[in-house]
């Protein structure tokens, strides 16, 4: 019972000692930085809607800064909007516009600065170089923010969400277009990526350096220059996510590079140029993804050993698997395959003879691009008919050896 009124009367006492503190033109505080400078930690400053133009806002105390009616916070093109350098804070609630362009400071919309537990949420970003920056951050949220900007050219835009060494970080349901990166994740691990919508930006819906046990689970990339990339990083995994129309001469839904153990499973990859495209990808398993109305389902570089393909669905693929070598370490089992055109005699569903994913043409194609213009041509069915009778160009054991009659799922 002493226990009960002690945690009671703590949480009271908390409750009582925390103000409101109030920012606007009608307010005791006319600007945003004067009721700042008055908060206490645990306080909440509110700000009325209204246009503000403060330079550069700095907020080193635990407090909630909250807008009311979205108020605008301009950055004049010159200026870093908000910073962040204190534990325990929250922004919410604001629209900021016109950040400063600087590639030396990285000037951003919102940048958390060397911080734990701070909360970033329900804010609109217009026309800023990094929308929201977290450095070094630990057990950060960036959740429900629209982040949206005009950019160009790579060289004068930044990040939407970049995130730099960090930890614990919840990146959640915020939609991101027309900046660098979507998202970009260096020097991260055991964090989150879910619910997010990244689209139209020049480079990569979501780009991961040296980032070891995320996971990213329901997302939306689609239409970005090239996709996703997953580089130089260890146990990742990905669940539901939608890899959507990312076209272009070297595009992809997804790049693997040099990345060991992750898993797949539950992905849509939908009218890519590649759907993934691997290279020195080891340990990596694909489950239940649907791979429909791609260029290449799969590109599979001969340096990637002991990949595992099992019950995914290839349906209207152009080429469903391209490769660069004939010495193959990787398994292909109970694959569904529009193209194969096998027979099941015992019924149990699944085809007696193997399929072979690797098309005479498609090697051709993958040494000689300009092969291309043959598509759809009699002499390329006519190869691809042989080469299925007579192996001579495709890797021999590349093969499913138990494709499935019918949609895996």
């Amino acid at each position: 019972m002493r226990y009960f009124f002690f945690i009671f009367f703590c949480i009271f006492y908390t409750d009582a000692s925390a103000e409101n503190i109030y920012a606007g033109a009608k307010r005791i505080h006319k600007n945003i930085r004067s009721a700042i400078k008055a908060a206490a930690n645990g306080d909440t400053v509110f700000v009325d809607a209204g246009f503000y133009k403060e330079k550069n806002l700095s907020v080193d105390k635990s407090i909630v800064l909250k807008g009311i009616g979205y108020p605008v916070l301009d950055g004049e093109r010159r200026y870093e909007i908000i910073s962040v350098k204190a534990n325990d804070v929250v922004v919410d609630g604001f629209r900021l516009i016109h950040s400063g362009i600087s590639s030396l400071e990285d000037l951003s919309g919102i940048k958390v600065y060397d911080s734990q537990n701070v909360v970033i949420r329900n804010n609109i970003l217009e026309d800023t170089f990094f929308g929201i920056y977290i450095q070094n951050g630990l057990n950060c949220t960036i959740e429900n923010n629209t982040l949206k900007a005009i950019s160009i050219e790579e060289q004068q835009s930044g990040n939407g969400i970049h995130c730099w060494k960090g930890d614990s970080l919840r990146v959640i349901g915020n939609k991101i277009s027309g900046h660098r990166d979507g998202i970009y994740f260096e020097f991260v691990k055991n964090s989150v990526i879910w619910r997010n919508i990244s689209k139209n930006n020049l480079r990569y819906g979501l780009h991961f350096m040296f980032s070891n046990d995320d996971m990213y689970v329901n997302n939306v990339f689609r239409n970005n220059g090239s996709g996703v990339s997953v580089m130089y990083s260890n146990r990742i995994k990905m669940f539901s996510n939608y890899f959507e129309e990312n076209w272009g001469d070297a595009a992809h839904g997804i790049l693997l590079k040099e990345i060991s153990d992750g898993y797949m499973e539950g992905n849509y990859f939908t009218k890519n140029t590649s759907a993934i495209y691997m290279e020195g990808a080891n340990r990596i398993h694909m489950k239940r993804n649907v791979f429909e109305n791609n260029g290449w389902a799969l590109k599979i570089q001969a340096s990637c050993m002991d990949v595992v393909l099992e019950y995914n669905n290839f349906i209207g693929n152009t080429f469903d698997v391209g490769t660069n070598g004939s010495l193959v370490l990787n398994r292909f089992t109970n694959n569904y395959w529009d193209k194969y055109e096998g027979y099941d005699l015992n019924k149990d569903k699944i085809g007696d003879i193997p399929y072979r994913p690797v098309s005479m043409y498609s090697m051709i194609v993958e040494k000689y691009p300009p092969a291309m213009i043959l598509f759809r041509s009699f002499i390329t069915t006519l190869l691809d008919k042989t080469e299925k009778i007579l192996p001579s160009l495709t890797p021999e054991n590349l093969k499913d050896s138990a494709p499935m009659m019918n949609k895996a799922f």
